[in-house]
């Protein structure tokens, strides 16, 4: 178990290594995990950039890897107002509204590394009053961790957010993780408990309306990834496990699990019909939750209190083959 570095663009990458997997860390330009392979299968896990995708990535990094989205979904004209500040997002899509939130390629600090026999483990953090842009939108400080642990097949995310000043501010976090299909979606099947699904108005804004799943239900037993075309916003509800397992057709796959006391939703996408990719979206919040009608229980809007952490988690599983056969 061991932690190396390498570049991507002449930028550091730190690559977190055991038997089964090699994860590659990109802390300079998001702090994006940017590549898992699977050294049995030797498979890429995720759509990894190409050196010739830095334009590309520098203008929308969230179409890579397992990026970080603060916060996630859509935000009615960027504009909201909590406990008594203003928030002015930038107008950054259609109608308007802003999106994904204004975490995108930031140069985060590597504060630890530890290797052991049984794994290693890489710190980074953010501190958000060093970039003027994101407080010019977000005027409440935050020192953002990340902690991420490698052991044998299984990979864990650790979040840190401080509010580093004195009034409580909104905190809401979710993944864009780009699952790769390898081009036969056929052989790949999506078992992801929910409970009910959320309508999106012609802005792909929540309108607050729950709706049954109906041809959906199939998520909760296994559903084929043949000829999907998703852009869909999912409530976990009381459903358990928080956890999707995307399974092969020969026994392997992966299992995406999510801290249960802090996310609430999975958005579900596949750029098209499903062919290459399938992103599975972790979210604690609701988009564009502070301006909803709801509870922050039902949003899953996060009150981060002055000098308070807030702490939760998520693990990427592999099931190899002769694990599942065993």
């Amino acid at each position: 178990m061991k932690v190396t570095k390498g570049t991507w663009n002449g930028y550091d990458t730190y690559i977190l290594k055991s038997q089964q997997l090699e994860v590659t860390l990109l802390p300079r330009l998001g702090n994006n995990v940017i590549g898992i392979r699977d050294l049995q299968e030797d498979r890429e896990i995720l759509r990894r950039p190409e050196e010739s995708d830095l334009d590309f990535y520098l203008q929308k990094p969230y179409h890579f890897g397992m990026p970080m989205l603060m916060p996630p979904g859509r935000i009615r004209r960027g504009h909201f107002e909590y406990s008594g500040t203003t928030y002015q997002f930038d107008q950054n899509t259609a109608n308007d509204n802003h999106i994904h939130g204004l975490h995108r390629t930031q140069a985060w600090r590597v504060s630890d590394i530890d290797e052991n026999d049984e794994g290693c483990t890489l710190t980074t953090e953010l501190l958000t009053a060093d970039d003027p842009n994101w407080m010019r939108q977000y005027p409440i400080p935050l020192q953002l961790e990340m902690t991420l642990q490698l052991q044998g097949t299984s990979l864990m995310q650790r979040m840190k957010i401080t509010n580093l000043g004195d009034t409580s501010a909104p905190f809401g976090f979710g993944l864009h993780t780009w699952f790769l299909l390898d081009g036969e979606p056929q052989r790949w099947t999506l078992n992801i408990p929910v409970s009910d699904q959320l309508l999106q108005d012609a802005e792909q804004i929540p309108t607050g309306e729950v709706v049954p799943l109906e041809e959906w239900e199939e998520l909760n037993t296994g559903m084929n990834m043949a000829n999907r075309n998703w852009d869909n916003l999912l409530r976990i509800g009381d459903k358990r496990p928080v956890s999707a397992e995307l399974t092969r057709d020969d026994g392997y796959g992966i299992r995406y699990s999510a801290d249960p006391d802090y996310f609430k939703y999975w958005v579900l996408y596949t750029k098209g019909e499903s062919d290459q990719y399938l992103c599975i979206e972790p979210y604690t919040t609701l988009p564009d939750a502070a301006n909803s009608t709801h509870s922050q229980d039902f949003t899953g809007l996060i009150d981060v209190a002055p000098e308070q952490p807030v702490e939760f988690s998520l693990q990427i599983d592999v099931i190899e083959k002769y694990t599942q056969l065993k």
